[in-house]
């Protein structure tokens, strides 16, 4: 096994790669038997996990590192040329569709292969390859925009990421010097990020109306791989969380305030759980590290070996630093079969959050790490993020490492929060549903309407004195709104699920452990409804599924001992 600074990538050569595809296409649909062509599809399979190699190691070297020009180049060049990739990806799934031993393929790789060409060829053509071009181009300087933020407070200069943990700080003054310095950084960028994101609204507007779409809605659904659920269950889905959750969820927003004891709270009292402080972990990097090595030995012979290999191969870059691109995920490098984590630690819970969500994606990547189809390695994003929040409860017993005489503070906060975040997320769904309705609006009317729906699910947040806030400027803060529309439902999802995986943990650890790396397994070789029904899971878009779930945490969360 390579290290990471080890793996060394290859700018991809685009007319080698359309040679290549040329070469595959002729050899799948000139093939005379079954053998030949299921060779012939094997060895595009090949292909796309060499190609998407270069371009992972590409993207993340340009996270670590913004502002290395290397790096911003070979970033400009893979967005440039993907949409030119995808079109060639699409003139195979033609010939998949329509190959001369369909049933036979389907019989050997299963039908969702071809259901997912099937969708694939609805959201994409030659023609809006130009658009598709200028969107990953806007993508990528909204996250340089972020990534810039040199944010003066206290005599010293922070990213966004690094001024987190001053938000959440126990001393009033000091939560709120550091939150009003955030916010001083999005009125100043309103205009830039507000033009950023119009552009990429109306681009995306122009690629539906070319493939003849009334807007983007339907297309962003098909983008997503979704075949199994479409905008109405969503709508109706939301429709359970405001019903059934966000009076509960208001009754934990208040009892919050309670406990950290502020008057007349604004947005960034709502960081604070306690009046002497957030559980905060006990120790540095290495420390959480070292401590979670400790934990994956404990939980099993899977996560112990798998853990180790991340951190001696150096494939967790975790601490926020300079230039470097804001927020975490976990992706993977196709020819090494090895996940890589990337996130920003900054002396909070969610360091420790990282070490369970992030790797709870790795740990499925890694599950699935031998499925020779790149599409099946994986499957859509509301059941990847099944595998990290259902991680981050699993590991619950193993707290007290991480935070010592904090333990019972943080187990209630990260169950409390995680309650809390659902409305949120349909908060930053329901917006993006309506933006994309209705695509010419102004950046003025965006920010109007998104204060509008979140005043519904979130009726305590006030922002007074913080005016691109108070005016609904808060939607500029989240990167999925910019390059993944429609994206951030999948985490209430996700956590519906996650919390259904906690109830069972704590009734039979064994039999939900074992549940968790059956689903991992499957990988994406199952739509999300598919994916729930074979790992026993109940499903989300039930009516009364999530007050359902949900109840059994009330208790819960009454019977920690603060």
């Amino acid at each position: 096994m390579k290290r990471f600074e080890e793996m060394k990538y290859h700018r991809p050569n685009l007319k080698q790669i359309e040679g290549q595809y040329e070469k595959l296409i002729q050899e799948f649909e000139g093939a005379v038997t079954f053998q030949e062509q299921n060779q012939a599809l094997k060895k595009l399979f090949k292909l796309e996990d060499k190609i998407s190699t270069d371009f992972t190691l590409i993207q993340i070297h340009y996270s670590i590192d913004t502002r290395n020009k290397k790096y911003q180049k070979d970033q400009e060049y893979i967005d440039e040329i993907s949409p030119m990739i995808e079109s060639l990806e699409n003139r195979f799934s033609v010939a998949l569709i329509h190959a001369k031993f369909r049933e036979e393929l389907e019989k050997k790789w299963g039908s969702h292969l071809f259901k997912m060409a099937e969708i694939s060829l609805k959201c994409f053509d030659e023609k809006i390859i130009p658009e598709l071009q200028e969107i990953n181009r806007l993508c990528s300087e909204y996250t340089k925009v972020m990534a810039s933020a040199q944010i003066p407070f206290r005599g010293k200069v922070y990213t966004l990421a690094q001024l987190g943990k001053f938000v959440s700080d126990k001393d009033r003054e000091t939560r709120k010097e550091a939150a009003f310095a955030q916010e001083k950084f999005f009125e100043e960028k309103d205009e830039v990020i507000g033009n950023i994101y119009d552009q990429l609204v109306k681009l995306r507007t122009t690629c539906a109306r070319k493939l003849g779409y009334k807007n983007f809605v339907e297309m962003g659904y098909y983008s997503l791989g979704r075949t199994d659920y479409d905008a109405e269950m969503v709508r109706k889905y939301r429709e359970q969380i405001f019903q059934d959750l966000v009076p509960f969820t208001n009754k934990l927003f208040k009892a919050q305030i309670k406990m950290n004891g502020t008057k007349k709270p604004l947005w960034f009292d709502y960081n604070l759980n306690f009046e002497d402080g957030n559980a905060l972990p006990k120790g540095d990097r290495n420390y959480l590290v070292e401590n979670a090595q400790k934990m994956y030995h404990d939980l099993s012979e899977e996560t112990d070996f798998f853990f180790r290999l991340m951190n001696e191969n150096h494939l967790m870059d975790l601490e926020a630093k300079e230039g470097k691109a804001p927020g975490g995920y976990m992706t993977y490098i196709p020819k090494y079969k090895v996940p890589f984590i990337f996130s920003n630690f900054n002396g909070t819970s969610g360091d420790v959050d990282v070490l369970t969500h992030e790797f709870g994606h790795a740990f499925q990547g890694y599950m699935s790490r031998n499925i020779p189809c790149p599409s099946y390695r994986m499957p859509t994003l509301e059941a990847c993020e099944i595998h990290s929040m259902s991680m981050e409860f699993l590991t619950h017993p193993w707290m007290h490492l991480f935070f010592k005489e904090d333990t019972e503070k943080y187990l209630y906060s990260h169950t409390a929060d995680a309650i809390k975040f659902i409305p949120y997320g349909v908060t930053i769904d329901e917006f993006q549903h309506w933006v994309y309705e209705n695509p010419e609006a102004t950046h003025q009317e965006r920010c109007a309407k998104f204060r509008e729906i979140e005043k519904k699910y979130l009726p305590h947040r006030k922002y007074d004195g913080a005016p691109v806030f108070e005016k609904g400027g808060w939607w500029m803060k989240q990167t999925h709104v910019f390059g993944s529309p429609f994206y951030y439902i999948d985490y209430t999802l996700a956590q519906v699920v996650a919390f259904e995986f906690f109830n069972e943990d704590r009734k039979n650890h064994d039999k939900a452990w074992k549940k968790y790396v059956r689903l991992c397994k499957l990988g994406g070789k199952y739509p999300f409804t598919e994916l729930l029904k074979r790992a026993h899971l109940k499903n989300p878009f039930e009516e009364g599924m999530v007050k359902k779930i949900v109840q059994p945490l009330k208790g819960y969360l009454k019977s920690i001992d603060l």
